[in-house]
């Protein structure tokens, strides 16, 4: 078996992101061999990552990057808002921004698959994440846009814990864009326009508008009137162009975007949707001595 040196243990520390004595113990089982140690740390990864599997992972980042006319919000969710602020962990999440801005993949499975650096795929480089810091850890979920002309603004509210995609095509400058999707940020619209609606929600809102005006009393001939102002202040609470500006609330988006359309929207919340475990703090505190 050859001598393992400091700077072997140095140089596959630096490979595979893994601790001190984690080197040591691969290249002493190894004999030395450099790619055979980076494969049994990656195999020692994929197995401490399938453990923490089943652990709820509803912290996290959300991140919006843009590069002007192309952009992407991603969603990577740790178990505990400490990590959040692990450089490596931040470290990782930029990076698979700019891989999805690179490759353009599919869905979460396809972006798994892209290369993350010379040695390993995004899922190898997510398994060895979660070995070294010790949480679970899953990318979520993420959206891309693009414009042939226009703008693509990404925002991202609360260090992370909202994320915006706006993609707008015509003319508009940046500062109007991110404008935008600081407005979805803060507004929540469901959809861009009306017309995106799906009609029977449309249907079900008229049809409790209608029973409520004629249940007041209102003539017969007016009810109509009635719902039909009601249903505008309805999609100008849930649509996009139809909403106030946050930026200048005497006119609507739509009015500040003149000819610009908005051909993409994407806002994501952190955890929004996933069902977190309730535990009290002592609780939380035993099972982590636990492991």
């Amino acid at each position: 078996m050859s001598q393992i040196t400091a700077a072997d243990v140095k140089k596959l520390r630096e490979i595979s992101g893994a601790g001190m004595m984690d080197c040591k113990k691969a290249l002493a089982e190894t004999g030395g061999d450099l790619d055979a140690a980076v494969d049994f740390l990656r195999k020692k990864g994929l197995a401490a990552a399938s453990k923490k599997a089943g652990r709820v992972a509803a912290e996290g980042i959300v991140l919006a990057k843009s590069t002007g006319q192309a952009g992407v919000v991603v969603e990577v969710n740790s178990e505990t808002d400490f990590v959040s602020k692990n450089e490596q962990f931040k470290g990782f999440v930029d990076a698979v921004a700019d891989i999805i801005l690179q490759h353009r993949p599919a869905d979460v499975d396809a972006l798994k698959a892209l290369p993350f650096d010379d040695e390993r795929t995004v899922e190898q480089a997510l398994a060895q994440l979660i070995a070294t810091i010790g949480e679970n850890m899953t990318i979520r979920r993420f959206q891309y846009a693009e414009v042939g002309e226009g703008q693509v603004a990404a925002y991202i509210h609360g260090a992370g814990k909202i994320g915006v995609l706006v993609a707008i095509e015509g003319a508009v400058d940046a500062d109007l864009a991110r404008g935008v999707a600081m407005h979805v940020a803060a507004a929540n619209p469901q959809f861009i326009r009306r017309e995106d609606v799906d009609a029977s929600v449309v249907d079900r809102e008229k049809a409790v508008l209608t029973e409520r005006a004629v249940a007041s009393g209102k003539p017969e001939a007016i009810v109509e009137k009635i719902v039909a102002g009601q249903l505008n202040k309805f999609y100008s609470e849930i649509c996009l162009l139809e909403q106030a500006f946050v930026m200048d609330t005497d006119q609507t988006v739509g009015k500040a975007l003149g000819d610009a359309t908005v051909v993409a929207m994407s806002r994501f919340a952190l955890g929004e949707g996933i069902e977190k475990k309730e535990e009290d703090f002592a609780a939380e505190v035993a099972a982590q001595i636990k492991g």
